[in-house]
């Protein structure tokens, strides 16, 4: 039996060794993490995260061929493939801060997979890592090999939170990078040979250590370019009277643009796409390619922008001023069907509503109210860290309250904003929430999920992103 060890239980190990598992009956995946109640939570009925499918799949392996456990060090040396999935955050200071990986983590667990392996192992890089680390983890592992044979691939995840398990049971593609040597093409195949139980072998992509590393980057990259671009239309588009939708949708005809990633938004979140954008900054800065460098920032710098102006439109509208005023917010989330809120535009709206002194009131059917008050209360920085290196307590913001649903959150507030684009949102009552509210109703649409007619009939006025604007709105233009 080949035995498998993934270090890191959160977002990518999980499920990734979940479906591993379920795939390979006969390969026993064990999930191992320094962070205690992570792993308690993985062996519970109330998984670390929310993920559509991921409790069916972790309830048919759990106890059979997937295991949780906290006791690292034992099954890193037992297993024959060690998978690593830790946190690879853009470094806050030093060489490279606020560009650069911070690789700390990587680095003291290739450490520990030296000083405790007893047999040869396959290490799979399946953090998001920048271009050269397997050759810096490499070195790591020989130097300390104390005569064991360690092989570096990279395996980068593809998956999107909120399909992820789909994403894992029919891939696009599977990639696999490795050393062009005998021993780097027979490490290739044995993971080829894991993933082959389920995903056609045309799908599984081999190539060296480099390109693989590269392209995962570059994937990211290109996805939040289509947002960016799509987001930096919907500000023309506010300007000359045009519908971003409209637009999207015949632009999305062209086959060779598609219509994927072309919805107008409040800005892209999540934990890759700002941070894989900055990291491959980076690494063009360093080959001494600034034009490139300064290419890909753009892409950031757009999604900044975007947040801002929609905050600027927000206060703009409410005659310039928020000061006192509860606000609604619906969804918090990066987006919706996951409780992930790493990098969420919801996190720079509410910020920037709280520094115009607004009341804010926030619904989300999946973010507990611990997490968003740690969200907006903690820095970056203290985010980026591991759960067990956070301080312990946040501090509370008092203009802040968390509460259990969409009607008690918009009850007496001046303005509802729409940051995560969660179904219910679509079907509301909205003349019940209407009737509830100071006047003017206002409502701000940050992920175009609302039927704009029917909200005006009632008597909101809406502002829709990349939409024509009420003529309301046209007359307190947003300064960004």
């Amino acid at each position: 039996m080949v035995k498998i060890c993934c270090i890191g239980a959160g977002y990518v190990g999980g499920p990734t060794m979940a479906v591993i598992a379920l795939k390979c009956p006969k390969i026993e995946v064990v999930v191992v993490d320094i962070f205690e109640p992570r792993i308690i939570a993985w062996n519970s009925d109330q998984l670390p995260i929310y993920e559509p499918g991921l409790d069916d799949v972790v309830k048919q392996c759990r106890g059979k061929n997937l295991f949780f456990s906290k006791d690292v060090e034992k099954h890193v040396a037992e297993a024959d493939i060690v998978f690593v999935s830790v946190n690879t955050p853009t470094k806050t200071q030093g060489l490279g801060a606020g560009k650069a990986a911070d690789l700390t983590y990587w680095e003291s667990a290739a450490r520990m997979i030296a000083d405790v392996s007893k047999s040869d192992k396959i290490v799979v890089e399946k953090s998001t890592v920048p271009v050269k680390t397997a050759e810096a983890i490499e070195k790591i592992l020989t130097h300390n090999s104390k005569g064991i044979n360690f092989q570096i691939l990279s395996n980068p995840e593809f998956l999107a939170e909120g399909t992820a398990i789909q994403d894992l049971f029919n891939p696009d593609r599977v990639l696999i990078g490795g050393r062009e040597t005998p021993e780097g093409q027979k490490a290739i195949q044995a993971l080829k040979d894991v993933y082959a139980h389920w995903v056609p072998a045309e799908r599984i992509i081999c190539t060296n250590l480099w390109s693989a590393e590269l392209s995962k980057l570059a994937a990211n990259a290109f996805l939040a370019q289509r947002i960016s671009s799509v987001n930096a239309m919907s500000a023309l588009c506010e300007a000359t009277g045009a519908d971003v939708s409209e637009v999207s949708h015949a632009i999305g005809k062209d086959t060779r643009i598609g219509p994927k990633f072309l919805n107008a938004s409040v800005g892209f979140g999540g934990s890759c796409f700002q941070k894989d954008i900055l990291n491959l900054v980076y690494i063009c800065e360093c080959n001494g390619l600034n034009e490139v460098a300064n290419y890909w920032k753009q892409v950031v710098q757009v999604n900044e922008y975007q947040k801002t102006r929609f905050v600027n439109r927000v206060v703009s509208s409410m005659f310039n001023t928020v000061s006192g005023k509860k606000i609604a917010i619906l969804g918090f989330a990066f987006k919706k069907d996951t409780g992930d809120t790493r990098e969420t535009p919801a996190i720079g709206v509410c910020q920037g509503l709280l520094g115009d002194k607004a009341i804010l009131s926030i619904y989300d059917p999946q973010v507990p109210q611990e997490l968003i008050q740690r969200d907006l209360s903690m820095h970056k920085s203290e985010l980026d860290k591991p759960p067990h290196l956070r301080p312990v307590n946040s501090v509370a913001i008092e203009q802040v309250t968390c509460v259990g649903d969409a009607y008690e959150a918009t009850k007496g507030a001046h303005g509802i904003c729409i940051l995560t684009e969660w179904d219910e949102f679509k079907t509301l009552d909205y003349k019940k929430i209407y009737n509830s509210m100071n006047k003017p109703a206002f409502v701000f649409d940050g992920r175009n999920v609302v039927d704009i007619e029917k909200l005006r009939q009632i008597g909101f006025i809406v502002y829709s992103i990349g939409k024509p604007l009420d003529a309301w709105l046209k007359d307190m233009p947003a300064v960004a």
